[in-house]
């Protein structure tokens, strides 16, 4: 590896793995180290730690790859010839079929500038409308309930510090003792309440902490959110005045919530009515509360309208907007909070602006310097996008930047089957990830630590992405392939500066949801926290939303009224079991990375499936066997282990790991009508010996 500054050197930067972004120390050798910083304080957790591991990893992807056809192997191939070959196959492959021949599929992980750079590719350079990315898979339900109720979506709408001296806070669906362990230490003075089918790290936190675990039915929290909010009502606890001068809506939220009182919904959901009425009691009687939601909540076929219904219990208690009160929800990607306020989801342009709204479009289209009738319009969401590969109306080309589909999509061996049918797969990544050595054609890109650029994390708040040395030889960024593809097109005004393309974002961001515009390189290298919208370059930015009115035109929040659906996949006697996915301390997302620790790796080395002691006997299981996790799309092979704590009807899965241990193997395609949010955390299974 080349050095870009002398060892001793430290650059300030920050984590390359979750939305905390926590601040890091990293020096020419790749070493890392803790930096103090709001979100952890100079603490990391065991990812952070050991992130420096990966940038010289004997596994790191160092030049081109092509293959001459799908039975041949992957060759090392220069620049010139990858980049000239992907452009001279979508320019043939469009000339056949058409703009939306060509698909691109970006990531949460990525800096604001790559998704900005690459949904302008997409439509410009382009000119597809098939672009969508996987944070349609971790935060697209949340970021729908927020924008109809609170007129915008941004994940913390204040800064975490803020939940330093709370004292009720309830997590449904969020385990963030293993997803972002720094989080917890803005906790310590919280009584928690938990709500998750399983007996998480967080749950044990919550009962330590005088809380409480609410462990519903998996993929009815809706039912158990309707229960409280029913007890807040009858109770007593409900905010009137609040409810009367900056709401609307209420009549017709409870017209469904007073059909669920408490026993009736313990029935549907498993929680006790009585645990429902005091943790009711425990948020009215506190005068600093928090109601957080995340995957949990979030990934169902009706995620939206179950984050509502806890926006709606916490707007019934008048939580949001107050000083020391509210509701958010935890984002999950590095980037999952900028990457879909710029451009690379199928329905919307950058600055958070709709890409069917027409002033929309010709703010854009000014600020590209194309006609706004040239830009295609909304394209399909990623699951949809994937299941179209290849087929005879569906794109037939599909660039891959920053994302391992093969392992995180929902239903992998259909996406597999997808992939296969195409007739050009690029993959960028860093590592030989899954999706990567499926592709024809693989180009090497830049870390985290070997690159500059901008990151907003869970609480709106842009920050600096350093370099700290430059990438091995070979090695280009995203900013480079994406402006190289773009030139060997024919398409100019696409520059590989990463300041350049963060100037030319705020101009499109100017006036949008997201505004950018006043965010400069200049005031952040300076040390100024800024946090979204700020318009101006003398703007403060704002870190707190909601003080005075919420974003709808009349200033009131949303309350919509919603009612429980069942999960779309139920089990009968042949998948008698609910499946649920999730995340483990050590690993995150794909494990395309962190299965490449060894620090990581030893600790959890193989995919393994949670199961009740007598559930894994009735099946013939016992702890330590290998099992065969069956649904009506596959199976994934993981190895038992008994937890007497977890609900007899509910298996666990992480979602780290590829091939046969693969999670989404057996995870159900089925989307939320809204936010197209696939429905990772319900399906149905059975248990087999391997």
């Amino acid at each position: 590896m080349t050095l870009g500054v002398a060892p001793a050197t430290r650059v300030a930067t920050h984590c390359p793995y979750c939305a905390l972004q926590c601040g890091q120390w990293v020096d020419g050798r790749g070493d890392v180290d803790g930096r103090q910083f709001p979100t952890n304080r100079g603490g990391l957790c065991q990812k952070g730690w050991t992130s420096g591991s990966l940038l010289a990893h004997p596994e790191r992807l160092t030049t081109p790859l092509m293959r001459a056809a799908r039975s041949e192997p992957l060759q090392p191939v220069g620049w010139d010839g990858a980049l000239g070959h992907v452009a001279r196959r979508l320019r043939e492959l469009q000339a056949e079929h058409g703009p939306d021949a060509v698909a691109v599929f970006g990531a949460g992980g990525l800096t604001n500038e790559k998704a900005y750079l690459l949904g302008k590719f997409a439509r410009v350079a382009l000119g597809t409308s098939q672009i969508d990315y996987n944070g349609r898979f971790c935060m697209s339900s949340a970021a729908a309930a927020g924008n109809r109720a609170f007129g915008v979506d941004r994940g913390l709408p204040f800064p975490v510090t803020d939940l330093d001296e709370a004292e009720v806070v309830l997590l449904a669906g969020a385990n963030v003792a293993e997803t972002m362990p720094p989080l917890m230490g803005h906790l310590t003075n919280a009584r928690l309440v938990v709500v998750d089918p399983r007996r998480t790290p967080t749950a044990e936190r919550a009962l330590a902490s005088g809380g409480l675990h609410l462990q519903p039915v998996p993929g009815t929290d809706l039912v158990l959110a309707l229960g409280m909010l029913h007890a807040a009502v009858v109770d007593g606890h409900v905010d009137g005045d609040y409810l009367a001068g900056r709401t609307t809506g209420f009549d017709d939220v409870w017209r469904i919530a007073q059909q669920w009182w408490p026993e009736r919904a313990e029935r549907v959901c498993g929680v006790p009515a009585a645990d429902m009425r005091t943790v009711v009691g425990w948020l009215a009687g506190a005068s600093r509360r928090y109601v957080l939601t995340a995957r949990g909540a979030e990934q169902h076929a009706h995620g939206v309208d179950t984050v509502t219904s806890w926006i709606n219990l916490a707007l019934a208690l008048g939580l949001p907007g107050r000083p020391g009160s509210g509701f958010g929800t935890v984002t999950g990607q590095g980037n999952g909070q900028g990457g879909r306020e710029h451009g690379q989801k199928s329905d919307q342009l950058p600055g958070y602006r709709s890409i069917s709204d027409p002033a929309a479009r010709a703010h854009v289209a000014g600020v590209w310097g194309v006609d706004p009738d040239s830009l295609p319009g909304p394209g399909r969401s990623a699951t949809e996008l994937l299941a179209g590969l290849g087929r005879r109306d569906g794109p037939k080309a599909l660039l891959v930047f920053g994302s391992n589909v093969l392992v995180s999509a929902p239903h992998t061996n259909a996406v597999a089957e997808r992939l296969a049918a195409l007739d050009l797969l690029v993959v960028a990544d860093v590592l030989p990830g899954e999706t990567a050595m499926a592709a024809d054609v693989v180009l090497p890109v830049a870390q985290w630590a070997e690159e500059e650029g901008t990151m907003t994390n869970l609480e709106g708040r842009v920050l600096r992405r350093r370099r700290a040395l430059r990438p091995p030889d070979g090695v280009r960024t995203d900013l480079e392939v994406i402006a190289g593809l773009a030139d060997r097109l024919g398409v100019a005004g696409f520059p590989a500066d990463p300041r350049a393309v963060f100037d030319e974002l705020r101009a499109a961001s100017a006036g949008g949801i997201a505004d950018y515009s006043g965010i400069t390189y200049d005031r952040l290298d300076a040390g100024e926290a800024l946090h979204w919208p700020c318009p101006a370059p003398d703007h403060p930015g704002t870190p707190r939303l909601f003080t005075d009115r919420f974003a709808h035109p009349d200033g009131r929040a949303r309350m919509v009224p919603v009612d429980h659906t069942p999960s779309a996949e139920l089990p009968d006697a042949e998948h008698p079991l609910r499946a649920t996915t999730g995340r483990v301390l050590v690993h995150y997302q794909s494990g395309a990375q962190t299965r490449r620790v060894a620090e990581l790796a030893g600790i959890v080395p193989e995919a393994f499936v949670e199961v009740h002691p007598d559930t894994a006997a009735r099946a013939g299981l016992a702890d330590g066997d290998w099992a065969r996790v069956v649904s009506r799309r596959g199976t994934a092979q993981a190895r038992v282990r008994c937890v007497p704590s977890l609900r007899p009807d509910t298996v666990f899965l992480p979602f780290h790991f590829g091939a046969e241990q693969a999670a989404n193997r057996v995870t159900n395609p089925a989307l939320d009508p809204v936010s197209r949010m696939p429905e990772f955390k319900v399906c149905a299974v059975r248990l087999e010996p391997a």
